[in-house]
């Protein structure tokens, strides 16, 4: 396995600081004193103002400790010790409390920003080598070797395969290949025009359940709309003789769901018990995946012809989007079934932090911008809360953010005791990560691998291996697979 930086515990307030022990001693209504005027929502500067005199402008320390290499003292560490820290103060020990200078937001906000700091300052230095290790690699319960499949990709967004064992996958600029068995990928023409751009382009690609009778693919992709604006489409085709052929819409969004950002499309797909659920971002209008009338920043549920399932949570409420599975979902890039305790699995991006692994409940609410545990890029809050009745809470969440992606449950028989194990891969984190389900728990959780690049999708081969797509930024990017290496 390779090798994985050891996180200390992440202090904050509970080394007294000299200067408040100082003031505390000589001046003891210090404590008491007033509290600071109100504040902006900016959390660095937030840090900067209240914390930075003490603790550093870095947090590696100043007059007291810092905030980056010691262990905790009067706390147990979590975010909620933490945040009540910052609210409440630690009167006995002279740290002010800063609960009426900040509002929960906004201490949420230095969670975040104190969570990020300490996990660069123990990162390892970034791999410059895109070479894939030679060695056998070791996990839990395996021993792997990973494998090169093709190299010189351009972002290799979706994978699946066809029932001769033919690989066949997206890139995100718009091109869909089938791999020979020869080993060379062949390009399919004809395929949609697609709005490429920042997130958008030809992503997802998953074959219809019954494929060797009906041929269908499957697509998700940024569809072109008026004046340079796009919008997550689902299109189903046959290839015949490499072309794109017999193209049908399954889902497209109305002209209000359409925008000029490039960001949020989603978009995965899932065929499951004869339907096909798919995931929509919200496309940056956060207000919108609290809207059932519009799909954006949902999970949804159709027959496989796009026809809309009469059992559908809001098939009867008026105004709602019919094939809406589930709302309140900020950038959803995962979806999974579990093949043993049956439970609907989804991923999605939270802002800066705040990224979340859900259980889906038909009809259920996941809070999207209700409720995060994130922040928004420049700092400022977007939420208050991060929990808030009738709204679902995620069964894991990450902050700081490794930009959870895809997810896939493995169902091959070559690592018998990975066998329905969960596994999620990251972006930014450049993570692989295997869960053990329990019914609606994770049991046990284990980095596979890391910084192999960014994973864009996993999947079991029909020979029973591991594979996965890497994006390389700025390099080409690979397709490669696991391969047991147990003794």
């Amino acid at each position: 396995m390779f090798p994985m930086p050891t996180m200390r515990a992440i202090p904050f307030f509970t080394i007294v600081p000299a200067c408040s022990l100082f003031l505390s001693s000589v001046f003891p209504a210090f404590a008491q004193q007033t509290p600071p005027p109100r504040l902006g929502g900016d959390a660095r500067k937030n840090y900067q103002q209240l914390c930075a005199t003490c603790h550093g402008e870095d947090m590696r320390g100043s007059k007291t400790e810092s905030l980056l290499d010691t262990h905790w003292k009067y706390i147990d560490g979590s975010d909620e010790g933490i945040a009540a820290v910052i609210r409440d103060g630690l009167p006995l020990s002279g740290m002010p409390a800063f609960g009426d200078a900040l509002n929960a937001a906004e201490v949420r906000g230095l969670v975040v920003l104190i969570r990020e700091n300490a996990m660069h300052a123990g990162m390892p230095i970034p791999r410059r080598s895109t070479a894939l290790p030679a060695d056998v690699q070791k996990s839990a319960e395996h021993a792997w070797r990973v494998e090169s499949v093709l190299e010189g990709l351009d972002v290799p967004w979706g994978i699946d395969f066809l029932p001769d064992g033919r690989l066949i996958f997206t890139e995100r600029a718009g091109k869909l290949f089938v791999v020979e068995k020869g080993g060379a990928p062949v390009e399919i023409t004809g395929i949609p025009r697609v709005w490429v751009r920042d997130e958008g382009g030809l992503m997802d690609v998953a074959l219809h359940p019954d494929y060797a009778r009906n041929g269908w693919v499957y697509l998700t992709l940024s569809d072109p709309g008026e004046n340079d604006t796009a919008m997550t489409k689902i299109v189903r085709g046959r290839i015949r003789d490499g072309r794109w052929a017999d193209e049908q819409t399954i889902f497209s969004a109305p002209k209000p769901a359409y925008t000029s950002r490039g960001i949020h499309f989603g978009s995965r797909l899932l065929f499951d018990g004869g339907y096909l659920f798919f995931s929509v971002g919200e496309r940056g209008a956060m207000g919108q995946a609290q809207d059932l009338s519009l799909p954006n920043g949902k999970v949804h549920r159709v027959f496989d012809d796009g026809s809309i399932p009469p059992d559908n949570p809001f098939v009867k409420t008026p105004g709602a989007w019919p094939s809406i599975w589930s709302y309140g979902h900020r950038n959803p890039q995962g979806l999974a079934r579990d093949p043993a305790g049956g439970g609907l699995w989804e991923t999605e991006h939270g802002p800066r932090g705040g990224d979340e692994l859900n259980l889906i409940r038909p009809g259920a609410n996941y809070g999207w911008p209700v409720i995060t545990y994130g922040m928004n890029y420049n700092g400022t809050p977007v939420s208050a809360f991060t929990a808030k009745e009738g709204m679902e809470q995620p069964v894991r969440h990450w902050t700081p953010s490794i930009a959870t992606s895809p997810l896939h449950f493995y169902t091959g028989d070559k690592f018998p005791r990975w066998k329905n194990n969960l596994f999620l891969g990251s972006l930014a984190g450049q993570q692989l990560v295997r869960f053990v389900i329990d019914g609606d728990k994770i049991a046990n959780e284990e980095i596979v691998f890391k910084n192999l690049g960014r994973i864009r999708d996993i999947a079991t081969g029909p020979d029973g291996l591991l594979y996965v797509s890497l994006e390389l930024p700025g390099e080409p990017s690979r397709i490669v697979r696991l391969i047991p290496a147990d003794e």
